[in-house]
């Protein structure tokens, strides 16, 4: 039996070879003869079709494989040489897999820190007025260093702004200038900002040259080729943008409901054909003329009367009935579709308006997104969906449409508002990215103040700030440190100075007493200052200038500052009430002496008055209580230029300190119960009465408003007509039931 399997085996696979064989042989020689009639019919100029062509063809059903440094929408009908794709793709795909771990030289940033170097301008270069504006912000910055030794970052002086070849700002052979720059170093550790790139019909995002492994500070750019956490995608701004300051939001008042007359706006050009056309071509579909208006004009370009439409006169009759502004201002939201660009103009226009923006743009980078958070502040849709958009919007709580408007506010204000603003911005990013271990998160960045007033250098903890108390469910410090500034020597000990220290260390607020010692006259004896129960530290304060009162000691144990002139007077019982009031403000400035500012129509300059009135805008330093992190942030933001200013002229660094917090704040300081006879007190001491009589002292107090208001950019300051005093002041009750009875006595 096993012998008939085996040969019953061996006779069925010796079937199956003779059949593979037999038809195999007829397809080999169908094959053959098949190729043969294609030859001869090629020659006679026939051709039968095969079986094959009646069936469907699919053709690239598996792609071959690109590199990824070619097009991958290549049209085969254009013929393009393989040189002018090389010189095309290069400054947009070469260095496409960058990050800061490969194409950037962190060892440059750790001797010296992060340092920022702008080539010096070359003769004959037209630098255009928003690059010069984008230079003198990085020059007026803490980062700028003229010593290329010391920089971490490079910036070209070469304007890159504009690289659309049709445009009179178009720079020429910037690729060999770029490439003959010895610091160049194939671009590493370089920032090329762009606003417009590519130009017509296809509007690429090529930056005409080389950039090498520089980063890109670049608007309207792809998620598809914006490099993550290398460049930064930064927003379009008109050359009209302000250089510093800007205009403030145009919310006003938080309206309940937050809705306003029209629901949806926009109003801009129509494009006929072209890259950015669909979606505006496709927008009169959701107009409704009632409080949806969507306003398109073809009226654009020389030729448009031969590209127009049947839509087009009816389009460009309706355009013109509505004001532009009057939309903007009275929408809750507006449409930002996308231009011939991925970017618009519309979006910082409706940011700064309080409209909520509707984007559609698809694959655009919104801008500095890698910290700030979109969803709050904006609505992203899709091109593809516009017709959703009208239901989508309208099913939005009131709620929540009124915190999308007071973002708006605060990224405009913290971030857009002018071109220092997006500079800064676009440095601070670089700089968290280089030291990680100090980054700011985001928190920081969505939440007042912003990133720009709170630097992580400071602490790298949310409760060292008086911002986030509320946040983290911290309540405010419960201890103060007193600091006062002596300027006298001691000759007597019936001194203010000594008064003031002994009022404040009884009061059951204050941790410790610093005394910062600014006189010409050796330090005191021990023994001549009075016993306190809380310690008292004398201190020579730095170079004896006025700025080092505000200078960040270490020895400063306690969040929390009170500031003395040494001429103050002022009870334990006023500096027990003044510290329970800046606890419940802990970010602002409380105090005692207030003064105001206004401007002066006649001089066209801002004026600084010290007289009575109903309201103020500066609470002086002299007797007043603040965060120590306001001593970090004068000496480490504000520039050299204006604390030398306030050093030689020995005044005015009391209101370079309330501009600063005013700034940050966007908030007035806050007056404490009034002190009558506090002026008079201070005209009647001799350490200061001669600073007080002098007329130049109120000249150059107005001098240095008018010098802090051109730095910021506008007057920070803000009015108030708020006083506040204890509950039960001077009430027709008994004083035994009053807390704070003593500063009726006074």
């Amino acid at each position: 039996m096993q012998a008939k399997k085996r040969y019953f085996i061996l006779l069925s696979a010796g079937s199956c070879l003779a059949l593979l064989f037999y038809f195999g042989g007829l397809q080999f020689r169908a094959s053959r003869s098949h190729s043969r009639r294609e030859e001869h019919s090629g020659r006679n100029g026939l051709h039968h079709p095969s079986p094959d062509h009646f069936w469907p063809r699919f053709p690239d059903a598996l792609r071959p494989f690109i590199p990824w440094d070619h097009l991958e929408n290549e049209d085969p009908s254009v013929h393009i040489s393989p040189r002018q794709k090389r010189d095309a793709n290069s400054s947009v795909y070469k260095g496409k897999k960058c990050r800061m771990e490969s194409c950037f030289d962190f060892t440059l940033c750790k001797k010296n820190g992060f340092k920022v170097y702008v080539y010096p301008q070359q003769k004959g270069e037209k630098i255009a007025e928003s690059y010069q504006n984008i230079l003198a912000a990085i020059e007026g910055s803490r980062f700028y260093t003229s010593d290329p030794s010391q920089a971490c970052l490079f910036v070209l002086s070469l304007d890159t702004l504009d690289r659309d070849q049709l445009s009179p700002q178009y720079v020429h052979n910037l690729r060999s200038k770029v490439q003959s720059l010895h610091l160049w170093n194939n671009g590493r550790n370089h920032l090329i900002f762009n606003l417009y790139s590519g130009t017509w019909p296809d509007y690429t995002e090529d930056v005409g040259f080389d950039i090498g492994q520089a980063m890109l500070a670049k608007a309207s750019i792809s998620t598809e080729n914006f490099r993550p956490n290398f460049d930064v995608s930064i927003p379009l701004f008109s050359k009209d943008h302000p250089r510093t300051g800007g205009e403030r939001g145009f919310l006003k008042f938080n309206t309940i409901p937050p809705l306003r007359k029209y629901m949806l706006v926009f109003k801009g050009k129509r494009y006929l054909t072209g890259i950015g056309s669909d979606t505006r071509n496709a927008l009169y579909h959701v107009h409704n003329g009632e409080d949806v208006l969507l306003l398109t004009t073809c009226k654009h370009g020389k030729d448009w009367q031969k590209h127009k439409d049947s839509r087009c006169d009816r389009d460009n009759t309706e355009y013109e009935k509505y004001d532009y502004r009057e939309m903007l201002h009275n929408a809750t939201f507006c449409l930002v579709p996308r231009g011939r660009r991925l970017g618009s103009f519309r979006f910082l226009e409706a940011l700064q308006a309080a409209c909520v923006p509707v984007m559609l743009s698809n694959g655009w980078e919104l801008p500095f997104s890698e910290v700030i958070n979109w969803n709050q502040a904006a609505v992203i849709g899709d091109e593809r969906l516009l017709l959703q958009i009208p239901s989508t919007i309208r099913s939005i709580h009131q709620d929540k449409i009124l915190a999308l408007r007071q973002q708006t506010q605060f990224l405009w204000e913290a971030y857009f508002s002018s071109v220092e603003k997006i500079v800064l911005t676009t440095l601070e990013i670089i700089q968290d990215r280089i030291f990680k271990h100090i980054s700011r998160n985001s928190l920081i960045w969505n939440k007042h103040p912003g990133g720009l007033f709170v630097l992580p250098q400071y602490s790298s903890y949310l409760g060292d700030f008086p911002y986030y108390y509320a946040n983290l469910g911290l309540k405010p410090p419960s201890k103060f440190t007193a600091v006062i500034h002596a300027v006298t020597p001691l000759v007597s000990q019936s001194q203010p100075v000594l008064k003031l220290l002994v009022a404040a260390a009884k009061s059951q607020y204050c941790a410790q007493i610093i005394v910062l010692w600014n006189c010409d006259k050796p330090l005191p004896a021990k023994h001549r200052w009075p016993a306190t129960a809380v310690p008292v530290i004398v201190i020579e304060g730095e170079s004896k200038v006025m700025s080092s009162r505000f200078l960040p000691y270490d020895i400063i144990v306690t969040d929390a500052v009170l500031s003395l002139d040494e001429d103050t007077v002022l009870s334990t019982t006023e500096v027990d009430f003044a510290f329970t009031v800046w606890q419940s403000f802990p970010e602002r400035i409380v105090g005692y002496p207030a003064r105001s500012h206004f401007w002066d129509n006649s001089k066209e300059r801002w004026g600084y008055t010290s007289k009575w009135t109903n309201d103020y805008s500066m609470v002086l330093t002299g007797a007043a209580i603040y965060h120590k992190y306001y001593h970090y942030l004068y000496t480490h933001y504000l520039p050299a230029s204006l604390k030398n200013m306030v050093d030689q002229l020995a005044n005015c660094e009391d209101i370079l300190m309330n501009f600063l917090v005013s700034a940050v704040t966007k908030l007035p300081p806050i007056k404490v119960t009034q002190k009558k006879q506090y002026k008079e007190t201070m005209m009647g001491q001799t350490s200061r009465a001669s600073r007080w009589a002098d007329p130049d002292h109120f000249a150059q107090r107005q001098s240095c408003m008018n010098t802090f208001a051109s730095w910021f950019g506008y007057m920070p300051l803000i009015h108030s007509q708020m006083r506040l005093d204890p509950v039960l002041f001077k009430d027709q009750v008994s004083i035994l039931r009053k807390k704070y009875r003593d500063i009726e006595r006074l």
